[in-house]
């Protein structure tokens, strides 16, 4: 008992011990960027898919420095002037418009009238369905332009409105194997620029054939779908189409069947393009 009573008293200390400490907010700054991120993310795809092609240009044209939004003029004549916004010296150059400094033979200038009579405007979705509509419509004229439709299908792409003329197994578009244009061809082209004559538009034509034998010394498909598509060329000039629309003439030869069986009379066709710009 002794003993016990000089032995050194014994000292428990007991720690606290705390869990989940403090580890700073340099993370909820990084998720605050993230999550504003994610937001202006799903309001640009909300933007592309609910806005038409013009409605996009408009809202490409407002975030863009040298367009301004004031059609008021900042310069002036005076020792203080100044070049506005819209000054050829300090417009950016995007490729489009008119100069008068610099003139090349696809940017003349518009003159006082500040118009160019030989430009043209991209078309929009509807205009290209209404075009699409307006030849369509053409069936019920007459009997003959309801049999020159059976000819026809059309279908609106990122180029523009694409015009396919192919055979039939009773009624060929040109005669035999040649270049030379039948009856309805004739007609064709002349309803085709009837219908051109509503904008001024650039026009394309693509001539395709349809696939020949191997055995054949020489494939012909390239130099017919050439001749077919320089042959329905001249028929839209001849019917009234200004040449200086024409914007490119080619033959695809065989490359492009719509068929599987490449061999078809119906793979035999002319893709008459108005561009939507």
């Amino acid at each position: 008992m002794a003993a016990l009573g000089n032995a050194a008293p014994i000292i428990i200390k007991r720690k606290k011990v705390i869990s989940g400490g403090h580890h700073g907010g340099a993370w909820k700054v990084a998720y605050a960027d993230f999550v504003t991120a994610m937001m202006a993310f799903f309001l640009l795809m909300w933007l592309i898919s609910a806005t038409t092609e013009e409605q996009r240009h408009g809202i490409a044209d407002f975030f863009n420095p040298s367009i301004p939004l004031s059609r008021t003029s900042g310069g002036g004549d005076g020792v203080m002037g100044g070049d506005d916004a819209r000054s050829e010296r300090t417009m950016a150059n995007a490729g489009r418009g008119a100069t008068s400094l610099s003139p090349a033979r696809d940017r003349q200038a518009v003159g006082q009238t500040g118009t160019d009579e030989t430009a043209t405007e991209e078309l929009t979705q509807e205009q290209l369905e209404s075009l699409e509509d307006a030849l369509l419509a053409k069936s019920g004229e007459s009997m003959m332009a309801e049999q020159l439709l059976r000819h026809v299908v059309t279908r609106i792409s990122d180029e523009g409105l694409i015009i396919e003329l192919f055979d039939l197994d009773n009624a060929p578009l040109f005669q035999g194997e040649s270049a030379e244009p039948t009856a309805v061809t004739e007609a064709l082209s002349a309803m085709l620029v009837e219908v051109f004559a509503l904008v001024r538009n650039r026009v394309a034509v693509t001539g395709h054939t349809r696939s020949y034998p191997i055995v054949m010394r020489s494939n012909p498909a390239w130099d017919l779908s050439t001749e077919r598509a320089q042959a329905m060329r001249r028929l839209l000039a001849g019917a009234g189409l200004d040449e200086a629309r024409m914007q490119r003439v080619t033959g695809a030869a065989d490359r492009h069947p719509v068929l599987r069986n490449t061999m078809a009379s119906r793979n035999n066709r002319l893709e008459v393009v108005l561009l939507r710009r």
